[in-house]
């Protein structure tokens, strides 16, 4: 049997937020009344680095990335699906900034909390406390593994990661729409966009996907999953 770690750049987490179906009623009643919807357009900035937090994002719908910039370069921690939140970082009152940025790969929709309102809740409800817990831990499980598989893993494992990532967790089928650029793909992998390009026709000659424009099918599943766990 082979007990080795099954590492994968995969930049979204499998587990849904369903921290809110622990708070009562009231609790849940006085989240909302200090909660507000905003819906962001593709490409625009849903927080920044460094600025002062007074609100925790739930994305109700839609998708964003969530990276480190320095303004020169930038590292992409996780993309950001439907029933997922952003700024759990700054939950603690030891961080009063944003520690990554986030931007909307597509129209999305954010539910906006009290930072301050999150906070109370996290102290007096301690089922929701748990469930906040087991997300962070699990978000710092999953940046573990991308790290490693960035240092590691080579140009197609890389790409057959995040290719498998959003067949699986995103878009839950063997083909869609990719709704990211090759220059996001590239930010996705830690290559250039030539790297991508070229690794994206050789798996398209070798018959592990189809590519009609953005439209992407993966043919060879079994393939694709043996080059993401071999690097």
């Amino acid at each position: 049997m082979d007990n080795r770690t099954k590492y994968t750049s995969c930049t979204i987490n499998q587990r849904e937020c369903r921290c809110f179906e622990m708070l009562t009623e009231e609790e849940l009643t006085y989240l909302e009344d200090h909660s507000s919807n905003i819906t962001y357009k593709k490409g625009e900035m849903i927080c920044k680095q460094g600025v002062m937090v007074s609100s925790v994002l739930y994305v109700k719908k839609g998708l964003a990335k969530v990276y480190l910039d320095d303004g020169k370069n930038s590292l992409v921690l996780k993309i950001i699906p439907d029933n997922n939140l952003i700024g759990l970082a700054s939950v603690t009152e030891e961080f009063n900034t944003h520690q990554y940025s986030s931007m909307a790969y597509i129209e999305t929709e954010i539910i906006q909390i009290d930072v301050d309102v999150f906070r109370q809740l996290l102290k007096k409800n301690s089922d929701f406390a748990k469930e906040i817990i087991d997300i962070l831990s699990t978000n710092s499980v999953q940046i573990y593994g991308r790290f490693f598989c960035i240092t590691h893993k080579q140009s197609y494992g890389r790409l057959a990661d995040i290719l498998l990532c959003l067949a699986d967790r995103i878009f839950k089928r063997s083909d869609f729409v990719l709704p990211l650029s090759r220059q996001d793909l590239a930010e996705l992998t830690g290559m250039s966009s030539e790297t991508v390009i070229r690794t994206l026709k050789k798996f398209t000659n070798e018959g592990l996907i189809q590519m009609k424009g953005k439209h992407i099918q993966v043919v060879d599943y079994e393939r694709l999953q043996q080059i993401s766990e071999t690097g």
